[in-house]
């Protein structure tokens, strides 16, 4: 059986599988719950001068009838003061010695402050800290949070004050709202952090009341920017962590978060380089007994693919992620449609026909269904038939050998005339 026990950043748990600084860290009970269902570790929710929240707080988005396929959130971090907290971080420690606690950390852009509660969060008896420089709402308007991630000179700054206070890893939490995460990831290693962890939120309005006119979560009719979360935002998530990854003036661990609610998922972040995950949305749209499948599926699959242990996954598939302008040009394939499947509902043909490249033929039937079938020599393989297809392997696409060598953007742009060929969109 795999091993899926972590060393992140010098902070070991049982398994890869934290919870990330959310509603779900809030409380040690909490924690300790989470501990018990089975989870690896915990990021508590971000500790700070005490705060005082809103109400209401969330909004979602739902689609074809999924509910929180994104989250957004106007709440702040902690409204338990400091003391409380460290007190139960102490408690959580005591009880569970073998299962990482790390201490999410927020306070005024001050070397004393910072250097306060670093030794604060160290003394309870966390792991290791996390530093909030993502949080895009409240916070950043005072001068915290992503106001500080946006900056790299203030990351690195920071950072390099929390570094001189700090004996335990220190996490630096990356905040998507940028142009480019890699500028704030390496300021981030240049300061000294010990790791980052990415995505935090992604600043959204998920929606306006079209009665009275409020955007969601209304607070007596009125409402801010907030956090964006939750598996509408895992294709964004993956994006910036294979960036990060890639890019080798960071080369630092990764803990990956956005989007998470399977295995699958956990497994697509270890592959794009992240050698932990954080989970909030998930646990909070289903509790923390999501984690059985978590871990389960996530054996089950190192144990099929021969891996001894979630190391063997880390970074496996940065090789194959690259630019636009280094994909094989002369690579070709096509649309395929079983007939024994197909069910004639004909989405297919107004897809391609409508939106795409007018690539399949159509023809009613007296029953009301409609015969569709592939125009081969017009189909340029962008794959759009099979992803609206509501039938699971009815259109695959098809390699077609062209015979010609890999040929890419930088070769073409070197001698057009040579591989003029390429300026058929149906070579």
């Amino acid at each position: 059986m795999a091993d899926l026990s972590s060393k992140f950043a010098g902070i070991s748990s049982p398994n890869p599988y934290w919870l990330a600084s959310a509603p779900p860290t809030n409380t040690g009970d909490q924690v300790m719950r989470a501990f018990d269902a089975g989870w690896g570790g915990a990021v508590w929710k971000t500790i700070g001068d005490p705060i005082v929240n809103v109400s209401s707080r969330y909004s979602s988005v739902d689609i074809g009838g999924v509910r929180m396929m994104g989250l957004n959130n106007i709440e702040l971090i902690t409204d338990r003061t400091p003391e409380i907290n460290f007190r139960e971080i102490t408690e959580v420690k005591k009880r569970y010695p073998k299962h990482a606690v790390i201490a999410s950390l927020m306070v005024e852009s001050k070397r004393e402050t910072w250097h306060e509660i670093v030794k604060r969060a160290e003394g309870s008896g966390a792991d290791g800290l996390e530093l909030n420089f993502g949080c895009p709402h409240g916070m950043s308007e005072r001068g915290m949070g992503a106001a500080v991630g946006q900056v790299p000179e203030y990351t690195c700054k920071i950072t390099e004050w929390v570094k001189e206070a700090a004996r335990t890893p220190v996490i630096v939490k990356l905040t998507p709202n940028i142009g480019d995460i890699t500028y704030a990831a390496r300021a981030a290693k240049k300061g000294g952090a010990d790791a980052v962890s990415l995505i935090n939120t992604i600043n959204s309005i998920t929606g306006i009341d079209l009665d009275n006119f409020s955007p969601r979560p209304m607070v007596a009719g009125r409402s801010s920017h907030g956090g964006y979360c939750g598996p509408a935002v895992k294709p964004i998530a993956l994006n910036m962590v294979a960036s990060v990854a890639k890019d080798s003036e960071v080369q630092i661990p990764i803990s990956g978060i956005g989007g998470i609610s399977t295995w699958r998922d956990a497994a697509e972040f270890f592959l794009l380089g992240a050698s932990t995950v954080q989970v909030c949305t998930a646990v909070m749209h289903y509790g923390y007994r999501i984690i059985e499948d978590l871990v389960d599926g996530l054996s089950n699959y190192l144990d099929e693919k021969g891996f001894a242990s979630v190391n063997d996954l880390v970074g496996r598939s940065l090789g194959n992620v690259t630019k636009w302008e280094e994909l094989d040009l002369n690579y070709k394939i096509i649309a395929s449609v079983d007939q024994q499947k197909c069910i004639g509902c004909g989405l297919c043909y107004v897809a391609c026909n409508d939106g795409a490249h007018q690539s399949i033929g159509a023809k009613p039937r007296a029953d009301g269904r409609t015969d569709v079938w592939i125009l081969e020599d017009q189909c340029v393989g962008c794959n759009l038939c099979s992803l609206v297809c509501p039938v699971s392997g009815c259109i695959t696409m098809k390699k077609v050998e062209t015979g010609r060598p890999t040929v890419t953007w930088k070769d073409f742009s070197k001698d057009p005339d040579k591989f003029a060929y390429l300026k058929d969109p149906h070579h």
